[in-house]
């Protein structure tokens, strides 16, 4: 089972609004997650990013992968 950390996409049309899921890579964008890590909003300025570290460094820890845009705000949290 390949364990990714990616967003997935919440809000209405024009409005998106991310949350940080760890999820099988076979399932959907929007479907089935494992667990929720924290939450992303693009309309806010500065652009507001809520993860849990102590989650997120235990599931890169047992091997679970993020995804590109994901590790970008890892860095920029100071996660990674």
């Amino acid at each position: 089972m390949a364990v990714k950390i990616r967003l997935r996409r919440m809000g209405a049309k024009k409005a998106p609004f991310y949350r940080v899921v760890v999820a099988d890579s076979r399932y959907p964008r929007d479907g089935r997650f494992i667990e929720e890590i924290g939450y992303i909003n693009p309309l806010t300025d500065p652009v507001t990013v809520e993860i849990d570290a102590d989650k997120a460094k235990k599931w890169i820890a047992n091997g679970a992968q993020p995804t590109e845009t994901v590790k970008a705000y890892l860095k920029k949290n100071g996660i990674l």
